[in-house]
């Protein structure tokens, strides 16, 4: 018998994304894995998506990722058209057995509020949780809606109601992992790297005056807002609006005036073996989170090329990182020099090992396999 499985990604980017796409990456390494697992896969993303599935349903040509960081009242009609074309998929089809819904608020909204009849719902939380007190704290799934996050200290921080449809966490994982303690460990360079969107919540305004104050080089790598590359955002500061951006605005104010060229730099968002390469290299990763990371995606990758993890106790970093062999972890912002200095102690090899032990596509499959069979009733395969 088939398990179908109606994996929603959204209308942003494609799966797997060119470049930055956190979500779209994750579900572009799990798809494969259930696919391995017997799960057939309905695919909702973009026109764009190359990832492999039985059968893709898109609304959108190409990504709208342009349109997130728009005014409201410009882009509310971008994800609720998409999430239209889902539920109309679903009454008219019964060969869907669950979605998996990973699209922010009016993902779960919209699938919460269909006929008690129709199909079940895993929805995972990939964000920080108290950005939708109305919606998480009044939230009821009807016994058919059911929630998952992406580490425990998520669903620690989650409202009550919210709290009370979760069925677990499941960590992330990535492709790099698979095999990792086998390959090759590159000669170190003295740089350290902090990669993801360059965001308040990430803290590079205090990773770039570190650098400057401690003495260490630094590469940031990952977008400023929507631009990917440093051409692309001197082009868009062009015109006056690109300044309203909150993302550039950090970046103008707090991150730019210490990016030298030299001490610190900024590369834009890479993909690949320039990004893997520009990790595997490193002789840390630098994470001096100001907020309560909810996955850490940059954690596994970084693990599993062998680079350890030195940042603030924050999150889901004292989930997925052990204090002392494969990273450095500390609740005061003013410890972290002296952790950047420590970390040449650490030994790559665990690392590595830790990510190949955890954080492999397989292991995060099989949870999601195990949370599927318990929203459905009934077991995969």
């Amino acid at each position: 018998m088939t398990f179908t499985v109606l994996v929603n990604a959204g209308p942003w980017l494609p799966v797997p994304p060119r470049g930055y796409g956190g979500i779209e990456n994750i579900i572009a390494t799990l798809v494969p894995e259930l696919r391995r697992l017997g799960v057939t896969v309905l695919l909702a993303s973009v026109g764009t998506s190359t990832e492999p599935v039985d059968e893709l349903l898109a609304p959108f040509p190409e990504g709208q990722f342009g349109w997130l960081q728009r005014p409201y009242n410009q882009a509310n009609g971008v994800a609720t058209a998409h999430q239209a074309a889902v539920v109309r998929t679903l009454r008219e089809r019964d060969d869907i057995d669950l979605v998996h819904d990973h699209v922010e608020a009016i993902g779960l909204a919209m699938l919460a509020a269909m006929e008690p009849t129709a199909t079940p719902v895993l929805h995972t939380l990939h964000w920080d949780l108290g950005k939708h007190p109305e919606l998480y704290g009044g939230f009821d799934g009807g016994g058919r809606v059911s929630v998952n996050g992406v580490s425990a200290s998520q669903l620690r921080r989650a409202p009550r109601a919210l709290r009370a449809h979760a069925i677990g966490h499941v960590h992330l994982a990535t492709p790099l992992a698979v095999e990792a303690e086998r390959r090759p460990i590159p000669d170190r360079a003295e740089h350290l790297v902090m990669l993801g969107r360059i965001t308040p919540g990430k803290g590079q305004d205090l990773g770039v005056r570190l650098a400057h104050e401690t003495g260490f080089d630094l590469v940031l790598a990952g977008p400023v807002g929507p631009y990917k590359q440093p051409d692309d955002l001197a082009a868009a500061l062009r015109d006056p609006a690109t300044a309203s951006n909150p993302d550039v605005r950090f970046w103008r104010e707090q991150v730019a005036p210490l990016v030298d060229g030299s001490r610190v730099r900024w590369v834009g968002t890479l993909t690949g073996a320039d990004r893997d390469n520009l990790v595997a290299e490193a002789r840390a990763m630098l994470a001096p989170l100001r907020w309560e990371e909810p996955g850490g995606t940059f954690v596994v990758e970084s693990l599993a090329l062998g680079t350890p993890v030195i940042g603030t106790a924050r999150g889901c970093l004292p989930e997925l990182i052990e204090h002392g062999r494969t990273g450095l972890l500390t609740k005061s912002e003013e410890e972290l020099a002296d952790l950047v200095i420590a970390a040449g102690k650490l030994d790559p090899a665990e690392c590595r090992r830790e990510a190949a032990r955890r954080f492999t596509p397989a292991v995060m499959a099989e949870r999601y396999v195990e949370l599927y069979e318990e929203v459905a009733g009934r077991p995969v395969g």
